[in-house]
């Protein structure tokens, strides 16, 4: 049994070392390769997902936990001015909350709800696009005018909506948690539009293809043919969607957060950081707004270069 094993392992990385290698010689890799500013901004977007995967070792206290806040501790300035102490690098908020372990306590709650809302509106956007351009017809009609409707109204303005909803049915049983899936929810129905209907455009063209017309004529279910063999076809500008929806989804639970209809204070996402910050501004305490605002403008800046980048290196009529 052993001896099968091994087999089957030394074929697995063999496969692996090959599929490694193919995508180091892929055109893809190459102009990520050319490009300085994708790779710095590559490079930023990791070292952002890295503090906020690490955030419970690199901070000095837990931000969410009231037991380990001192209000003695409150407004106490950076670390390299006068008035600075230690280990309140980049000072501390009007609940003696260390910022650098807020921001990255609050980078963790703006990338889990920016990631998980472009999956819900990515789900929802590439099933319905599926359907209305494999089926057409009366079905499309009715995805695609509710899709349209939708695209009148801004997407905060949506999220703003699901979001008062929400709070009316639930009113103060919204814990935390359930604050953080309300806001995936609200970010997902307000960005699915751009995803069905690019899927939709993409079927309508592969789906006139042989190979479609192959695996119908052997009796293969549509849902089958759809998945397994015209959604790999759309990928690409599906990537390119979805990358800069993530910096769009982080501004707008961010924007949410700031007008106050997003995470709690006692959980706070950069927004509601910069929020808190806000109101200490013209009191002089600049650093509580200062240093999470541009960490969030720095991830989105960062984000937003990779999606250009990718939809340029997609784009067969640059290469």
């Amino acid at each position: 049994m052993s001896d099968a094993v091994v087999p089957q392992q030394t074929e697995a990385a063999r496969a692996g070392a090959q599929w490694f290698r193919r995508a180091l010689d892929s055109d893809l890799f190459y102009s990520f390769r050319r490009s300085k500013l994708t790779m710095l901004a590559a490079a930023v977007t990791i070292f952002f997902f890295l503090l906020a995967i690490f955030a419970s070792v690199l901070a000095v206290q837990n931000p969410f936990d009231p037991a380990q806040l001192q209000l003695m501790n409150s407004r106490i300035s950076p670390l390299w001015t006068a008035d600075g102490q230690t280990p309140f690098l980049l000072g501390t908020d009007e609940q003696g909350r260390d910022v650098f372990s807020a921001i990255l306590y609050g980078l963790r709650i703006s990338l889990i709800v920016g990631v998980l809302g472009v999956v819900f509106a990515g789900a929802i956007g590439i099933a319905l696009g599926l359907i209305a351009g494999y089926l057409g017809g009366a079905v499309d009609t009715v995805i695609m005018r509710i899709a349209d409707v939708q695209l009148t109204f801004p997407a905060i303005l949506i999220a703003l909506i699901v979001n008062g909803v929400a709070k009316s049915v639930f009113g103060n049983r919204l814990d935390p948690m359930s604050m953080l899936a309300v806001l995936v929810v609200a970010i997902g129905l307000s960005f699915w539009v751009q995803y069905a209907r690019t899927v939709r455009g993409s079927v309508m063209v592969e789906k006139n293809k042989d190979y479609v017309a192959a695996a119908q004529l052997i009796g293969l279910p549509a849902p089958k043919i759809m998945l397994r063999h015209v959604l790999p076809n759309t990928m690409g500008p599906i990537l390119v969607i979805a990358t800069i929806n993530l910096a769009l989804a982080i501004i707008t639970e961010a924007t949410l957060s700031f007008l106050g209809s997003g995470m709690p204070d006692t959980m706070p996402s950069l927004g509601t950081l910069i929020r808190i910050g806000n109101n200490y501004l013209f009191a002089g305490e600049w650093w509580i707004v200062a240093f999470p605002g541009l960490a969030l403008a720095s991830l989105i800046l960062s984000i937003n270069l990779l999606g250009d980048w990718l939809r340029d290196a997609l784009n067969p009529k640059l290469r």
